[in-house]
């Protein structure tokens, strides 16, 4: 079967595929009024190359990585939602808690939230703590809730009781009768099902939000790929079907970055790195991990200020990236990001009407991209017009070219600089242990002066460094995870005494799995535990072991710089990770030969400046490069998916698996 990676993403969509040995690219500027666009353009455009001439009806296996779940709630363009939940708690998800983001803008207001006074509806009916019935269903008050919710408009409705999670019947119960109004309805206790109701309810508005939004996009995608099997990238790390992906959309709001993340972790464990940092830097945001030989996992994400508490990897965002624009502050001085040019219009250099200067022009004028090779050549530069637009704005701010064009640099990284420390330094790990993976299409320009602003010693580009993302799907696994809610005390829990436990939530694992085509031999499961010392408000997430409580102290330690081992702990919450294995592509190893490059991979040179100083800079075709050989700084490395800067005092060298790795001098 050939299968094939899809990312989306705010510029480009990516493509790779896998047919037995043989592999394949494309990339395509995105469409973000209709994402499909993009990927029904690359799609045809992979089958024609591979002599099957339509897309429909040829059995592929789709792996995609969406943004339409994102782009929903960033845009705040979901469908009207409504909300049913315990008479007297429907501004739960107004309230919130009390954490403020900007705790000292005098002048700020808060967002409406998506779910309006008028969508919100209690009902009658209690279960306690405990999971008992104390109150109840009213279902004729329930029933006059159904009306008015028929009456409202609402397309979508959300439903969220207390408790749920410990007994589900009187929200089931509400789901049986709410199926009557033919609209999207998610259960907290099928989306989340655990403590927290704020976070909870928080989670379950979000998925109703974007559900339909994801559902019709699915569909239409699917119906012009019928014939062949779509899957969805979850945020993870794991993919999903299609038919989960539209009931349970909130799983997918980090689908892209997630395939990213899985194959950083697995092409840098074959170079024989555990320890990363991944810098995914696209055209429109820069996003950020740490991985210590495995993905991490975290349970308080939130998007657009809506906390999100399924699964995700661990991912640091920021709007940095090649498309982000540069501007003039209110005080004069000079801007870069978070506004991006997008795939339209673009960078000026794009030729589609972009006026404003981005990171790709600084880069281009100051020779650091090839025009000629840009995307393999298959895409042509207007490299005058960046030039027109980089003078324009340094005569504006009374700047050299130069220096303009430097210092829209510099401020991109000083940005993406900060975005690695939050989930470094601010976490207690140092950067210069670990190794800079860096991915995305316009990482590799921006990588070796990142790690040297870090003090890291080293960088690792794969290859194809513009499609990793795509790469990572094609090595996800099938994965689900679910939890239950306990509040046991720690030392009452042995090895055994959860085993029950996680054998029922194991089989439930098994039968979602079994729904999704997995075979039984193909499946593993891995335990967690929520711990936390008794009277905090925060859990961290424990392997199930012989002795969870020494490994609960070890991980606060490692975390919070301390450990009180005379404080009683809590398991609060049980996890499983249900893996499905699938077939993943493997990558040739190649042995190592000369240091010089062969003759053939030298395109010529050209100059470049690095702090103000122009450099006669060689040019070398990455697909003529051989595992051993080595190229010393200032060079420029073109490929079809980036484009790679190697500055002075850098040495760039190939391994066995083709990767480049950036050795910084001190």
């Amino acid at each position: 079967m050939i299968t094939i990676g899809v990312d989306t993403g705010g510029t480009f969509t990516d493509f790779i595929y896998k047919d037995g040995a043989r592999t394949g690219t494309y990339k395509t500027l995105s469409t973000p009024h209709n994402p499909s666009e993009a990927v029904l353009r690359g799609l045809t455009h992979i089958v024609r190359e591979l002599g099957l001439g339509r897309v429909d009806g040829c059995g592929l296996a789709i792996i995609h990585g969406s943004t339409v779940a994102t782009n929903a709630i960033l845009e705040r363009k979901g469908v009207p939602t409504a909300l049913v939940t315990n008479a007297g708690f429907t501004d739960v998800i107004e309230i919130g808690r009390q954490n403020r983001s900007r705790l000292y803008d005098l002048a700020y207001v808060r967002d409406p939230h998506i779910v309006p006074p008028g969508l919100r509806f209690g009902v009658d009916g209690r279960v306690d703590s405990d999971g008992r019935i104390i109150a109840p269903l009213d279902e004729e008050g329930l029933r006059e809730t159904v009306a008015h919710i028929r009456e409202s408009g609402a397309q979508s409705v959300a439903v969220c009781l207390l408790f749920s999670f410990l007994r589900p019947e009187h929200e089931k119960r509400v789901g049986e009768l709410l199926a009557k109004l033919d609209v999207p309805v998610s259960l907290s206790h099928e989306i989340l099902a655990e403590f927290r109701e704020f976070e909870r309810t928080s989670t379950t508005v979000v998925n109703a939000y974007v559900s339909p939004i994801m559902t019709r996009y699915l569909t239409d995608l699917r119906e012009a790929t019928r014939g062949n099997t779509l899957s969805v990238m979850q945020s993870n790390g794991g993919s999903i079907s299609a038919d989960t992906a539209m009931r349970e959309s909130v799983r997918t709001i980090l689908s892209g970055p997630a395939g990213g993340a899985v194959g950083a972790l697995e092409l840098g464990a074959a170079a024989g790195f555990g320890k990363l940092i991944t810098f995914d830097m696209g055209g429109t945001s820069t996003d950020v991990s740490l991985m210590d030989s495995a993905l991490p996992l975290t349970m308080q994400s939130s998007i657009a200020g809506y906390p999100v508490k399924v699964p995700m990897i661990d991912i640091h965002t920021v709007g940095a990236g090649g498309g982000s624009m540069a501007s003039i502050d209110p005080g004069g001085s000079l801007a870069v990001g978070p506004e991006s040019a997008g795939a339209a219009p673009g960078p000026v250099c794009y030729g589609k009407s972009g006026t404003t200067v981005t990171v790709t022009d600084a880069n281009l004028y100051l020779g650091r991209i090839v025009p000629e090779h840009f995307l393999g050549g298959g895409m042509s530069l207007d490299e005058p017009g960046a030039r027109r637009a980089v003078d324009a704005l340094a005569a504006t701010l009374s700047l050299d070219p130069v220096e303009l064009a430097e210092g829209v640099l510099a401020i991109a990284n000083a940005n993406m600089e900060r975005a690695i420390r939050v989930i470094s330094v601010e976490k207690g790990y140092d950067p210069r242990e670990f190794t800079l993976l860096s991915f995305g299409g316009a990482g590799g320009m921006h990588c070796a002066e990142l790690a040297r602003l870090l003090s890291m010693p080293r960088v690792l580009i794969p290859q194809n460094p513009g499609l990793l993302s795509a790469v990572g799907m094609l090595l996800a696994d099938v994965i689900k995870d679910n939890s239950r809610t306990v509040m046991l005390d720690a030392a009452d829990c042995s090895p055994t005494s959860l085993d029950g436990l996680f054998k029922e939530m194991e089989a439930q694992g098994l039968d979602e799995l079994r729904a999704e085509g997995v075979r039984e031999e193909q499946v593993s499961f891995e335990r967690l535990l929520d711990m936390r010392y008794q009277g905090q408000s925060f859990e961290i997430i424990v392997p199930h072991g012989s002795d969870p409580v020494e490994t609960f102290q070890q991980l606060h330690e490692k975390h919070y710089g301390h450990r009180n081992p005379g404080k009683p702990v809590e398991v609060v919450n049980l996890r499983l990770r249900s893996r499905g294995h699938q077939e993943k592509p493997t990558f040739p190893v190649r042995p190592e030969g000369t240091p010089t490059p062969s003759p053939a991979a030298l395109l010529g040179t050209r100059p470049a400046i690095f702090g103000r100083t122009s450099h006669d800079t060689a040019i070398f075709d990455r697909s003529a490069l051989k595992p051993g050989n080595v190229i010393p700084g200032p060079a420029i490395i073109t490929e079809y998916s980036s484009t790679i800067v190697v500055p002075p005092a850098t040495t760039a060298r190939t391994d066995s698996h083709s990767n480049l790795l950036l050795e910084l001098e001190p």
